[in-house]
């Protein structure tokens, strides 16, 4: 689909930019001709990945498992674009572990923390501007792994499952208020990291960051208007 100049005037936030993802993201909504709002842990990660602050993209470092970093992305967004159109909650985590039993307390709240609190800190900060302007869109992303509990993935699967419990409960509390709330839930994302782990699998069979990109994109136009509280499958040929 051409999005050209679709999301011209809007403001998008991506956390998790610097990301193999997250620069697929923002490459599409940037062809789109969206200002950008590029959010990562590390500032000078995402100076390497993206270059510097100009006038159609804001890079900001902030730790989104602390309130405090989502607080600080809305502040510098509001004060140089002066709203946020739409949100694109990439940043998370993964990691093999050993049994439910057997997994430490620390392995959970660092995977509920990289995967499910930066999302709730992120609508925290953003939605009441949302609405206040009278709408917007939220896009969150899931995993298709996380249909079922999965051994060795328990920390993981759970907290990616409960993104999808709260894209559904989102969308159905803001909805009628003009905010959509979807979620895509990937199958294994080709990227450099995913081939090294996984030498013997065939990643023609995974999905790409530009294929990933194309379905959060159309979540977040106006082409999708009519979809709420969806959890949208993108798995490729898996």
């Amino acid at each position: 689909m051409n999005y050209a100049a679709e999301f011209d005037n809007k403001v998008v936030v991506i956390t998790g930019a610097d990301g193999n993802l997250g620069r697929a993201v923002a490459a599409a909504f940037a062809q789109a001709q969206a200002s950008l709002v590029l959010v990562g842990l590390h500032a000078q990660s995402l100076a390497s990945a993206f270059g510097q602050s100009d006038a159609q993209q804001l890079l900001v470092g902030a730790d989104l498992t602390q309130r405090a970093g989502a607080d600080t992305v809305v502040d510098q967004a509001i004060a140089r674009f002066g709203r946020i159109d739409v949100l694109c909650n990439l940043a998370g985590g993964f990691r093999m572990g050993p049994a439910v039993h057997e997994t430490p307390v620390e392995d959970w709240d660092a995977l509920f923390a990289l995967n499910l609190r930066s999302v709730l800190h992120m609508a925290g900060a953003v939605v009441p501007g949302m609405l206040a302007h009278g709408g917007g869109r939220i896009v969150n992303v899931g995993a298709f792994a996380a249909a079922r509990g999965v051994a060795h993935m328990g920390a993981y699967t759970a907290a990616k499952s409960a993104v999808a419990r709260v894209t559904e409960a989102m969308s159905g509390e803001l909805r009628e208020q003009g905010i959509h709330v979807n979620c895509v839930l990937p199958s294994i994302i080709d990227t450099p990291e995913n081939r090294a782990a996984m030498p013997e699998a065939d990643p023609a069979r995974w999905v790409s960051p530009h294929d990933l990109a194309s379905a959060i994109l159309f979540l977040a136009s106006d082409r999708a208007r009519a979809i709420h509280g969806a959890c949208l499958p993108v798995t490729g040929l898996s």
